[in-house]
């Protein structure tokens, strides 16, 4: 399954988790504004990789 995700995909992936894991330690540390700042960035980098695919996609056709 893993063999079907490009690079790309693997980096966009870990970047918009580990956003998500340093969001939950910033809002757990106290640091609410920063933490819903970061928090903000996952669907983000999660719909940047879907318009990257979709470029490549248009781009093989």
């Amino acid at each position: 399954m893993l063999k079907k995700f490009t690079l790309t995909d693997k980096l966009l992936f870990i970047s918009a988790f580990l956003s998500l894991i340093f969001s939950e330690i910033l809002y757990f540390t106290g640091e609410t504004t920063a933490a819903i700042f970061m928090g903000i960035w996952v669907p983000s980098i999660l719909a940047f990789g879907i318009y990257l695919k979709l470029i490549n996609m248009t781009k093989n056709d």
